[in-house]
């Protein structure tokens, strides 16, 4: 069953079930599915919809942290509510270790040296990530890695 069928299948049960929240939810994660179909003119793969998920969970953690300062906790609940409903559909996430093993594995594929190669590193990175780690983290992660190198490289091994 693709991801897309599970997600259908699992808003019929909530409505059928009477959880309003699931219901809303789930509809508004395949409208978003939907409506980058129409704008792209063809299916979403599993991989792209799994992209879709994670952008709605991203956009939702936002909106807690905002809630969060601007004192409104009832709003922060209901958006945290909500991201754990999308999140039973996103794959595990990988824990510090894995994510380390993985950006210097994706150093040593690339073979990065400096802050430069960012971007060939995190293209790496992405499809691997993708859903199970904050991107914005892992890319703060390979840059400090890799200005580790670059200063190692400059320095000339001084210290």
């Amino acid at each position: 069953m693709s991801l897309r069928e599970q997600l259908q299948a699992d808003i019929t049960a909530a409505m059928r079930g009477g959880d309003a929240l699931r219901r809303d939810v789930l509809r508004m994660a395949a409208s978003s599915a939907y409506n980058l179909e129409k704008r792209n003119q063809k299916p979403l793969t599993d991989d792209e919809f799994l992209g879709v998920l994670t952008r709605e969970v991203k956009t939702r953690r936002e909106s807690v942290e905002a809630y969060s300062k601007a004192n409104r906790p009832d709003l922060a609940g209901k958006e945290q509510a909500e991201i754990e409903i999308l999140a039973q559909y996103l794959p595990q996430a990988l824990s510090e270790d894995e994510v380390g093993a993985l950006i210097e594995t994706a150093i040593a594929e690339t073979g990065a040296s400096s802050a430069r190669d960012l971007g060939k590193v995190m293209g790496w990175l992405s499809p691997r990530t993708r859903g199970r780690a904050d991107g914005k983290l892992v890319s703060g992660l390979v840059a400090a890695r890799l200005a580790r190198d670059d200063l190692a490289v400059h320095d000339g091994g001084r210290h």
